[in-house]
Parts: C-alpha cells; structure tokens; sequence
C-alpha cells in the first residue's frame, strides 16, 4: 500500500528529472496514476514542500522549487575533492558490512537493547519531571552538573586515589567521550594500541583522529602484558584502549592480575590508558569486576562509561573520568566543540539514577540478560554443535563466536541476512588481519529466548545450505 511517505518518496525521483518551475500534475491525476486517496496526496506534497524541494501556488497547483529538480544536479562540484585532501573519515566498520536486512530478519546484529528491556516509562516520566524545572532550559557548566558528575564518581567505586566530581567531564555518550580522548592524548600521525578483537567504534574513532591503531593480542585473561610491552616499545605509543570489563566481542573480563599487570606496563612506558567501562550496569547477576581506575594511583587512567547501553539509544549521556592536567585538554575540547551537553537530559539523568527503580531495572535488566545468554547458547550447542563459543560472558551484551575452519564470516553473515538473522561478521572487530573466522551475536537485541531460539533455528539452516 502506498502511503504518504512513499508517494512522496517516489514523487522526489519523478522530480529529478525536472526542472525548477516546472508544473507537477493535478492532486486528481496524482491520484489516478498512484491509486491513491486524497489525503496520501496531501501529506506528500505537504511534506516535500516542508523539505523545499516544491511550492504550492493555490489557484495554480505545485511547482519544483528553485534548487530542485534536473538543474540541481549539473553544478560542478569537483573542487572539494581537492580542498578535503586526505582528511577522509573511514566509517566503513561503524557501518553493516553485509547490507540492509529484509523485512521480518531477526536482528541480532545491534548494540542496544531491545524496547522490551529499555525501561521507556521511567525515561518518560523523569524526562518530563526535569523538563518542568525552572532551570531546565538554563546554560548547564561545561564540565556538567555537579549533581550528575557526583553520582558517577561515586559509582567508578573505592579507588586509592579519590575521585571528585571534579574528575568527572558529562558527555553526549560514550562514543562522543571515546573520540574525544582520542584526539585529546595522542598526536595526529600518532599510534594508538588496541585489544585484538576490539570495538569497531574505537578504531573508528582512532582512525578519525588521525591515529594508527596497533593491535595486541588478548588471552582468556585480557591483553597480554609481554606483547603490550613489546608493543608500547615498537611504537613509541602513549595511550592504549581498552575494555576490560565485559569486552565487546568478546565478553571476557580482565583477570585481577592482569588488570595490575596492563597498568604496570602503561605507567612504565608512560602512557595514558582509556578504559572503556561502557558495560558497568550489563552485569548478569554476579558481581561487576573491579575497574582499572580503581587500582590508579598515578592519574594513568582516562575513564569512559555510559548510561546508553543500560537505557536507550536515545540516552545520549556518559561522561571521561580523568586525573590531572588531562582533564584541563578534555575541558578545552568541549568548549570548543560544542560548549556543553543540554540541561534536561542532564537533569532527567540525575533523577534516574537517584531513582530506586533504577536499581529495580538493574536487576531486571540483570535476569533477563542472562537468560537470554543462556538461551542462545544452549539452542547453539544443540543445533550448531561445530560452532565455538570459548565463553560464555557473566555479563555485557553478546557471544562471540568462532566458526569452523574453512567456513568464512562475511559469506555465512550475508546467507544468515538473506534466511531471516541479520549477526555481524567478525572481520570488522579486527585492526588488523583476523586470525580466524568469527560472528558476533547479540542475545539482547532480540525481543525473547522464544525468538533468540527461532533465530538460531534459522542459523542452522542457513549453515546446512551453504557448507
């Protein structure tokens, strides 16, 4: 059925080929051709005029807008090739590799949680309360409210050194915060080391700063420190990137030791490490490791954490927790990017976490996580017994998965899109060559085990057709 949206879609092509000034046909003859009603004919011509791409003359019907049509195509814009020069921003691993998935695929391929899990109502009502407030609207600080930077101090835990508000930057995320202590620490040209699979965001983000990211391999402990050393040495590298809690893909958690053992080798080269605690509130019931912040004694470590993956997408809020003159640099760059974050969200952020259904969602969000984990798994092991899961995450979002020898994670991703489950494939987790063929599941993008279940199913046909 053809909607307004789509016969307004339908009429911008139709539109390209005119030129601005010309007539478009009557509202009756519109109808006709489209088979549509009268009100489908309204709300699209409302919306392309909304957008400017045509104007209505009562009396005398609509008419391509001046910029529009056939002509706007011919201006050559060739010079910005030349004037971007190599400043290319390299997105290609923040986009699906494998394509736009069909209507009816099941999406185990995001990084959010699904409506079901994200806690709507409670965003709702804090949103609407902190909107109500007389300084709502006001000019918040550049660092963020005092009151939202003390609940995350607060919650980064018992550290030997103390952390303040004063330590704590608020940010529109954890990505905004990622590239920010990208460009801030490491000179343009610079490298910066990784972990060895790692989240495609960070090397997104390196790369759009100029930098070179450097992988280091991981153990089931976290990055191994020889190689680390080894690493640092090679390079010359000041900063390092890292997830040590629940790492995205992988899901494991850095051992005690290793944790000391990474910071030992950052402090000894002189480096700075960013530790990205985006799943501090994605634990499944058991206890959320220890931070590498907590065990800084020296101001080696620049935190990063949000509330967006425990929330909703649209929960654009996280915050840099940081030490020293480094916070004085993130300062700086926020009062040059873009001042401050807005108030409301801010304020409504305050409210949330002060909130007990907070914890409530916590540990809700807690239970059904890890039942839908296990659910994964176990339909996995049954119906796609030559698949590896090496673990089995207590806490985060997916399951990392290593596929048979042989088999190739871009051919299997794009027949799983095409048989109904859209996974990501591996490769794009890598800064480097990937050692091996993986995908990544998300268990928490799908709506329950009951469809997580049918997923797999859908897996296993997949694999059985194309192996």
């Amino acid at each position: 059925m053809t909607n307004g949206s789509t016969l307004a879609e339908r009429l911008r092509g139709r539109i390209s080929a005119l030129a601005p000034g010309d007539k478009l046909p009557t509202s009756r003859q519109l109808m006709a051709e489209y088979g549509v009603g009268p009100g489908t004919v309204a709300r699209a011509i409302a919306a392309l005029a909304a957008e400017g791409v045509v104007v209505t003359r009562p009396g005398s019907g609509t008419f391509v807008a001046p910029g529009q049509g056939a002509e706007s195509l011919r201006f050559d814009l060739g010079w910005q090739t030349v004037a971007l020069a190599d400043r290319a921003i390299d997105t290609a691993n923040l986009g699906d590799i494998l394509g736009p998935a069909p209507e009816g695929t099941i999406m185990l391929n995001g990084g959010y949680l699904h409506p079901s899990l994200q806690p709507r109502r409670m965003l709702s009502a804090v949103l609407a309360r902190a909107a109500r407030r007389p300084d709502a609207w006001d000019r918040a600080p550049i660092s963020g409210l005092e009151s939202l930077r003390s609940i995350f101090a607060t919650a980064a835990g018992p550290t030997l050194g103390v952390v303040t508000a004063d330590d704590v930057l608020i940010t529109a995320g954890g990505q905004s915060a990622l590239s920010m202590a990208m460009r801030a620490i490491a000179p343009p040209g610079g490298p910066v080391l990784v972990e060895s699979p790692t989240y495609p965001g960070a090397l997104a983000a390196a790369r759009a700063a100029g930098l070179r990211p450097v992988p280091v391999p991981l153990d089931n402990d976290g990055l191994r420190p020889d190689l680390l050393a080894e690493a640092f040495e090679l390079t010359g590298a000041r900063l390092l990137y890292c997830q040590p809690a629940f790492h995205n893909p992988t899901g494991l958690i850095y051992s005690a030791d290793r944790r000391r053992a990474v910071l030992d080798v950052a402090r000894a080269a002189g480096a700075f490490v960013v530790e990205d605690d985006f799943a501090r509130y994605l634990g499944h019931g058991t206890a959320v490791p220890r931070t590498l912040l907590a065990d800084d004694q020296h101001g080696t470590v620049v935190q990063i954490t949000s509330l967006t993956k425990a929330t909703a997408p649209s929960m654009r809020l996280g915050a840099l927790i940081a030490r020293g003159p480094v916070m004085e640099r993130f300062r700086a760059i926020r009062h040059v990017d873009d001042f401050f974050i807005g108030r409301p969200l801010q304020e409504a952020a305050v409210e949330l976490l002060s909130s007990p259904g907070w914890e409530r969602h916590v540990r809700g969000l807690a239970s059904a996580l890890r039942q839908r984990c296990h659910a994964v798994a176990v339909a996995i092991e049954e119906q796609l017994p030559d698949w590896t899961i090496h673990q089995i995450p207590s806490g985060g979002l997916h399951l990392w998965i290593e596929l048979p020898h042989g088999q190739d994670d871009v051919t299997i991703g794009s027949a799983a899109r095409r048989g109904g489950v859209a996974v990501s494939a591996g490769r794009m987790y890598f800064a480097a060559e990937s050692p091996a063929a993986y995908l990544r599941l998300s268990f928490a993008a799908g709506g329950d085990t009951a469809e997580l279940e049918r997923a797999v199913t859908r897996l296993s046909r997949v694999c059985r057709q194309v192996v």
